[in-house]
């Protein structure tokens, strides 16, 4: 288990170069010096479309940035300190940002929790948003019906689930409410369209179609990752 802050920033893609300078100048800068960070990943839109059958291509975020901590009070702090804000007040005005804290679990072949690192740079970044009728049974089908079909997808390499941690919550920089996130991730585009081609992708549906009631939303963006600390 892990301890991550995500910030996903959204706005015009005609403006991604002054996103790009903030990013280098101001953000990197700044995240590199939070105390007790263990990595850094940035996520950016895949140049290459996905084909996935069943979730057809969405606008991406412009950017993810994903911050892992070496533990919960590491997270907590960071959230929380006013040079972390600092760097969000800096995003250019065009942009809108939102902050959120999960707890991140990695999943084996087996479909069972296990330590990793990760290589590929391709990931399916995947949320599902409130509400549902029962969220723990939301939560507890997900993960026993996901992870283990979700490791028998050609090519894939790395599996994980976020879980909120709303209690953890950056008190001046607003979230998104949801319920679980996914990620799968992949060597190439190629790869992860190939893994949607397959059975398992059909397996998945069924699962999909067999979760307990909800009524929130879900996406799917296909995104690019570059690790920039850990």
């Amino acid at each position: 288990m892990s301890w991550i802050c995500e910030i996903t920033v959204t706005g015009d893609e005609a403006e991604q170069p002054a996103l790009s300078r903030w990013l280098a100048a101001v953000a990197s800068v700044r995240w590199l010096a939070l105390p007790r960070l263990r990595s850094l990943d940035i996520y950016e839109p895949a140049s290459e479309k996905s084909h996935d059958p069943y979730n057809h291509q969405e606008s991406n975020p412009l950017l993810i940035a994903i911050l892992e901590f070496e533990a919960e009070a590491a997270l907590q702090q960071a959230m929380n300190a006013a040079s972390f804000t600092d760097v969000l007040e800096a995003l250019p005005a065009s942009f809108e940002a939102t902050v959120n804290a999960f707890e991140r679990v990695f999943y084996g072949r087996d479909g069972g929790e296990t330590a990793s690192v990760l290589t590929a740079p391709i990931s399916y970044v995947v949320r599902y948003h409130r509400p549902a009728e029962d969220e723990a049974a939301f939560i507890e089908n997900y993960v026993s019906s996901h992870p283990p079909t979700q490791a028998k997808l050609p090519g894939i390499r790395s599996i994980m689930c976020y879980f909120p941690r709303p209690d953890l919550a950056c008190s001046k920089w607003p979230g998104l409410d949801y319920l679980i996130g996914n990620e799968v991730v992949f060597d190439s585009v190629d790869d992860f369209n190939g893994a949607m081609q397959s059975p398992v992708r059909e397996e998945l549906r069924e699962h999909f179609r067999e979760f307990p009631p909800f009524s929130g939303r879900n996406s799917h963006f296909l995104m690019q990752r570059r690790r920039l600390h850990g």
